[in-house]
């Protein structure tokens, strides 16, 4: 199962202000939608919280430590770990990870793919996604959007696949001279 993360970060990395998005982009959420649409979305407590209620056509996974907590109509794990275990058990082929901060840089280790969309602006932000280590990731899609009525701001939907050797070894025939039945690193 493919792990990714989505979010939209300014400039300086911020996702959130006062419990919300400090920007109004309609084609990022609508980008969001066309992602997540038909996959489980894990989200921690207060990002949910933020939003409300299950997104239509989602499976919506809640990360909380309160076994009281109730999110009618989503699904709950008391980690992150078992979110995605969850997902997995129900035949999930792309876990999407929705925030925020902290479930974001529990997941960063794991993820496989990131969705980012970098907002060209720097808002006054109080909330952040984790660090991001740029040479571990491979740019493979990339859209830039200019603002105009419906978005505040020019931004840049970017999609990531993280950079691992073993995508990169295949086995080699042996031609019989030597032992080449070992996988060797192919760099392209």
């Amino acid at each position: 199962m493919i792990v990714a993360l989505i979010a939209a970060l300014d400039e300086a990395g911020g996702i959130g202000k006062d419990g919300g998005l400090p920007w109004r982009l309609s084609a990022d959420l609508r980008q969001f939608k066309a992602l997540t649409i038909g996959h489980h979305l894990i989200l921690g407590r207060k990002t949910y919280a933020s939003i409300g209620r299950p997104l239509p056509g989602r499976t919506l996974i809640v990360v909380t430590r309160n076994p009281a907590f109730a999110a009618p109509g989503c699904l709950l794990a008391a980690s992150l770990e078992q979110a995605l275990a969850l997902a997995g058990q129900r035949g999930e082929s792309e876990a999407f990870i929705g925030g925020g901060s902290q479930v974001f840089a529990q997941a960063m280790p794991l993820a496989d793919r990131l969705y980012l969309t970098r907002v060209h602006t720097l808002a006054a932000c109080d909330t952040f996604f984790p660090s991001v280590d740029w040479a571990a990731w491979q740019e493979t899609a990339r859209q830039e959007h200019p603002a105009d009525e419906q978005n505040e701001f020019a931004f840049t939907f970017m999609r990531l696949e993280r950079r691992r050797p073993d995508r990169f070894l295949k086995p080699v025939r042996s031609c019989g001279c030597g032992d080449r039945s070992r996988p060797m690193p192919l760099f392209w």
